[in-house]
């Protein structure tokens, strides 16, 4: 299992859409995205890479796997 790579927030949103998120929605502080019934909330947008601490406590709350993650690319 190789380790993860920061990521920018489009390739985030284009990421959780291909595992069949939808959004991001505004409201409150944070975006959001839906599937089912998980709400996961996402950070803003930004100039910055999303760090790996911060994508992998993400990728978990959505209950997806590195291997998943990884192999949308």
């Amino acid at each position: 299992m190789s380790r993860l790579q920061p990521s920018s927030w489009g390739e985030l949103v284009r990421k959780l859409k291909a595992l069949g998120f939808t959004g991001p929605f505004y409201r409150g502080k944070h975006p959001y995205m839906l599937r089912g019934l998980t709400r996961l909330k996402i950070p803003n947008p930004h100039r910055q890479d999303i760090s790996v601490d911060l994508l992998a406590r993400i990728l978990r709350q959505a209950q997806i796997s590195r291997e998943q993650w990884e192999n949308l690319d």
